[in-house]
């Protein structure tokens, strides 16, 4: 049995900042990974580790859309990978591994939500199952090296409370047998990401490699929802009926530092040294 988890009294509110989180953090020396380091809440975690002093890399499909979006964040190391492509995670795990640098933190960041129609990878694979999941699954297997050989390293998915439109349906992973819901492929993405957390956790605590995952809170302006009907934004709160995105913390309608805030949190807190394995 697992023991529940509990309220540690971070200080922090659901209105907290990444700016609040990083102060008195010094990450000079450390090395982070970010995918999706280039728009949205990744760009803003890229800022927030840059500021404190990490060399960051962001792995990117669209190296061009990439590096301008970094234009503002010249220390950002720009690297090619493709979440979807295996040889293409392989040859940068393989460029990083051979660097011999350490990896103080990896933030599986980048993601899809709420694609229309039912799409598969060249693999066969639905496609928010092989990108939110599948992808970052074998980064992080690849990096593992790296990993374990990095004191206190850390590992943060970013899931959702979305996770509870579905869990991981392992009989029909694609749709095959069932109708495809936009938002259960979602849902099992989400929740494939929380239990990769668990698992990471447990195997690598020997090797001093905690895991984590984490719900950011509904945002607009990232792009994640580009996807979903603009209706639906207005009824769920995260813009008013003229598109202007809304803020209410305490609904959890977040910014984007807001957002950015718990995935930082998790990546550098001193009050999560020991522990693991949560959401």
């Amino acid at each position: 049995m697992t023991t529940p988890q509990k309220p540690i009294n971070s200080g922090f509110t659901a209105a907290s900042t990444t700016s609040h989180v990083i102060r008195g953090v010094d990450l000079v020396g450390k090395v982070a990974i970010v995918t999706g380091g280039y728009s949205g809440l990744g760009l803003e975690t890229v800022r927030t580790f840059l500021s404190a002093g990490a060399r960051v890399i962001v792995p990117a499909r669209d190296l061009p859309r990439a590096k301008k979006a970094l234009e503002s964040l010249p220390a950002a190391e720009v690297e090619e990978m493709d979440l979807l492509d295996p040889a293409s995670i392989d040859a940068f795990a393989k460029r990083f591994l051979s660097s011999g640098l350490p990896l103080d933190i990896l933030v599986n960041s980048a993601g899809i939500m709420a694609v229309p129609e039912r799409t598969l990878d060249a693999r066969g694979n639905e496609l928010h199952f092989a990108t939110n999941h599948l992808g970052h699954f074998q980064l992080t297997a690849r990096l593992w090296p790296a990993l374990k050989a990095t004191p206190g390293a850390r590992v943060v998915s970013v899931s959702s409370m979305g996770h509870r439109f579905s869990p991981v349906v392992v009989d029909d992973l694609n749709f095959e047998n069932r109708p495809y819901i936009p938002w259960e492929g979602y849902g099992q993405s989400k929740t494939a990401n929380i239990l990769f957390a668990v698992e990471l956790d447990a195997r690598g605590q020997a090797d001093d490699v905690r895991a984590f995952s984490m719900h950011p809170g509904g945002i607009s302006g990232t792009g994640l929802e580009r996807n979903v009907p603009v209706q639906e934004l207005i009824d769920a709160g995260v813009i008013d009926k003229d598109g202007v995105p809304q803020i209410d913390p305490a609904k959890d309608i977040k910014s984007v530092p807001m957002g950015a805030a718990t995935k930082v949190w998790c990546a550098v807190s001193p009050q999560l040294e020991g522990k693991g394995g949560m959401f």
